[in-house]
């Protein structure tokens, strides 16, 4: 079967070509402005892509044409399918019928933090000899791959988004996905595009915890009062908090401030279990995030100490406080962060693990959430733990970001070159210092040109 794919270079739809191919489908597709990591993933995997959504893609013509939730009407290769009357179906739809039946689908749900949490539950399963299958919206380094199927019986993780699904089906991703395992790992208000309120996403995660069934498990993080008001709602499958409640059964106790050691205990019943895991990530938000995927690798039969001792060879996913490089003791290092509540545990996380020289925050806020203006109050606090932030205005973003700078609580700069941009970094950057890039897009390939440049300034 022929499938095209509508918005191929998004990190779903991207997985999803990848495990189309691997059952046999060829695969092609179309999208604009491409940057890696998955532009990489798909011409790896030798698959066709076109630049630019135009009429002309849709020859020959497809068997299936998937399409992304970026699409709407109005582009000109949808109207062209509509017009021509193909088949066509969203990806999570495609995922549920043709990935997911048969196997035990662990759905990684949650305002952040879903790709770390399915990217260490696929390598807890994968350290225990289970082959895992998964669709994760970034690259786990442990396999170099954003998607698998895995062994035919083995369970599936996926990264469960609440966005909605397509033009036509304005359901959140993971209703689609029915699975036996959630983990609902936290939960406020983003994607501002498309929900009025937080209570709106509350009603989204309800209808996510309806699919699970009465013999499935959903784990679910403490002191969480929007997932409280979601159990509020229904809930018929049986819960396991997890967290630092000393009542939760399973919690953490960190034996460094940095989070990159912490003892894990698991209470069943009157029996305690407990192991220490000893990392290589910092923060408390990854701890709870280890602690959210050894329940559910747990869950899979997977023995807690033997899990605690996998995280030991656990790597980021890219782009997820991922080390891009170092030039004369000067660190570079990408994270996906693009919410105030990420920007600020991936800040207090490096300054924990950063006892010698400066962290130096560069930020780019282009989500839907930050163009629209949603949360921005809330920007200045969240870098409080950064020595210096450099903000970046990037264009369509329609309200200037000075007053942020202005209300900062360390010293800030703000521009609008990613030039000058780069060009300040290396006069401002010092040996010892650790430079945290922040976006969830490309960013003009900062990464690469500050590399360079602190190259040619101190190499």
């Amino acid at each position: 079967m022929h499938l095209h794919i509508l918005g191929i270079c998004g990190t779903f739809m991207g997985s999803l070509a990848l495990l189309a191919r691997d059952l046999g489908h060829t695969v092609t597709g179309t999208d604009t402005g491409v940057y890696p990591p998955m532009s990489i993933q798909l011409e790896e995997a030798g698959i066709d892509l076109y630049e630019g959504y135009a009429a002309a893609n849709l020859a020959p013509r497809p068997d299936l044409v998937v399409v992304g939730n970026a699409m709407t009407r109005g582009n000109p290769e949808v109207e062209a399918l509509l017009d021509l009357g193909l088949p066509y179906t969203s990806g999570p739809q495609w995922l549920a019928e043709h990935v997911l039946p048969g196997r035990r689908v662990i759905a990684v749900a949650g305002t952040h933090g879903k790709t770390t949490t399915a990217s260490l539950a696929a390598w807890l399963l994968e350290s225990a000899g289970l082959e895992p299958g998964f669709l994760i919206g970034g690259v786990p380094r442990n396999f170099g791959v954003s998607a698998r199927l895995g062994a035919a019986n083995a369970p599936f993780v996926v990264e469960a988004d609440e966005y909605d699904t397509a033009f036509f089906d304005k359901r959140s991703k993971f209703v689609h996905y029915r699975p036996e395992i959630a983990i609902l790992g936290n939960l406020e208000f983003d994607h501002a595009d498309i929900f009025s309120d937080l209570a709106a996403i509350e009603r989204q995660f309800h209808h996510l915890v309806r699919t699970v069934p009465g013999r499935g498990r959903l784990l679910v993080a403490d002191g969480e009062s929007a997932l409280d008001r979601v159990l509020d709602m229904g809930c018929w499958t049986p819960v396991e908090r997890f967290g630092d409640d000393t009542e939760s059964p399973w919690r953490l106790e960190l034996e460094r401030d940095d989070a990159s050691r912490f003892r894990v205990v698991h209470q069943q019943g009157e029996v305690n279990e407990d192991a220490v895991v000893d990392w290589t990530l910092s923060g408390q938000h990854n701890a709870r995030n280890a602690l959210a995927a050894l329940a559910a690798a747990h869950a899979c039969g997977v023995d807690l100490a033997r899990g605690c001792a996998a995280l030991s060879r656990f790597e980021t996913p890219r782009r997820r406080q991922e080390v891009r490089g170092e030039v004369a003791g000067i660190q570079v290092i990408d994270d996906f962060a693009h919410h105030p509540t990420a920007f600020a545990a991936t800040l207090k996380g490096l300054r924990a693990a950063t006892p010698r020289g400066r962290l130096l925050a560069v930020i780019e806020p282009r989500s839907n959430t930050m163009r629209l203006g949603a949360l921005r109050e809330r920007l200045a606090a969240s870098v409080d733990a950064a020595d210096l932030v450099f903000w970046y205005q990037p264009p369509g973003l329609d309200w200037s970001l000075a007053p942020v700078v202005e209300a900062s609580p360390v010293p800030a700069r703000l521009e609008q070159d990613i030039d000058a941009l780069v060009a300040a970094l290396v006069v401002e950057a010092r040996p010892l210092d650790r430079i945290v890039v922040m976006s969830n897009g490309g960013f003009g390939g900062i990464h690469e040109k500050l590399l360079a440049a602190l190259e040619v300034a101190h190499g």
